[in-house]
């Protein structure tokens, strides 16, 4: 009979006792082959930005060696690897490698944010077809387990049909939400510019027609980011702050750059 297969992602979080133990738990005495992954985050977002990643990779295999050691002191049969900034795309890089039934990750309390806010577990359900758990732990000196969250029923039927609506081999699958912002920057751009164009027919681009102009830049460079974002890095499984923080800066400003513009045409 086949041996069962987990992938653990051992964020900053594991490490404690209960963190071990509750990777024993999943085990159950039923002998699963257990990976490691460690993400090498960066330890801030200066080097996340420019790639520095020998740091963040020294850490990470750090975590990952002593994780490994608390992991076969309770007698789990694991092995490990230094993945990817992104656990979630870490964990995926695993399952290419080798598929798994299951993915355990590891989250302190604080960190919960950016996995619910920030879009990071709703991307590991779009993206990791296993069950997924996560374990979340307070951040104390004796952290302990607080609650556990496993995903949605039915994930894997969105996930297919995300992908099989948007999905292809030119186009990353996209949600509705990433297509109707795409359509929502490249129309209210075309309509900034053709506003901005309107209001300096005829007259010298200063003042507030000069405005008008910055703003339709603005606005196009602002969507050009966010295309560039959710196609590109989508397709690399990238889903992080500056990809989200864009989404917003379409969504929001598109349409505000498009009230200004329209303003200065008819009162400027």
């Amino acid at each position: 009979m086949a041996v069962r297969s987990l992938i653990a992602v051992v964020t900053p979080a594991f490490g404690c006792p209960e963190s071990v133990e509750a990777l024993a738990r999943e085990v159950d005495g039923d002998g699963a082959e257990v990976r490691l992954v460690a993400p090498a985050v960066a330890t801030n977002s200066l080097d996340g930005a420019f790639g520095e990643v020998d740091e963040p990779r020294v850490e990470a295999r750090e975590r990952l060696e002593s994780a490994l050691a608390a992991a076969r002191s309770l007698g789990l049969s694991v092995s490990g690897e230094v993945g990817d900034a992104d656990p979630v795309q870490a964990a995926q890089d695993a399952l290419l490698e080798r598929p798994a039934e299951e993915v355990l990750i590891f989250c302190h309390d604080d960190d919960c944010r950016e996995w619910y806010e920030g879009g990071l577990w709703q991307h590991a359900e779009e993206r990791l077809e296993p069950p997924l758990k996560m374990v979340v732990l307070d951040g104390g000196e004796t952290a302990r387990v607080v609650r556990t969250r496993e995903a949605a029923a039915g994930h894997l039927e969105a996930h297919a049909h995300v992908e099989g609506e948007f999905g292809s081999s030119y186009i990353p699958g996209l949600t509705r939400t990433d297509v109707s912002v795409l359509v929502l920057g490249i129309v209210g751009t075309i309509v900034a510019i053709i506003l901005a164009a309107a209001a300096t027919a005829g007259s010298a681009a200063i003042g507030w027609n000069a405005v008008a102009i910055g703003i339709a830049i603005a606005i196009a460079l602002v969507n050009m980011s966010n295309v560039v974002g959710s196609l590109l890095m989508d397709s690399v499984s990238y889903h992080g702050s500056w990809a989200k923080l864009f989404r917003d800066l379409a969504l929001f400003g598109t349409p505000l750059a498009i009230l200004i513009n329209l303003a200065i045409l008819l009162f400027g």
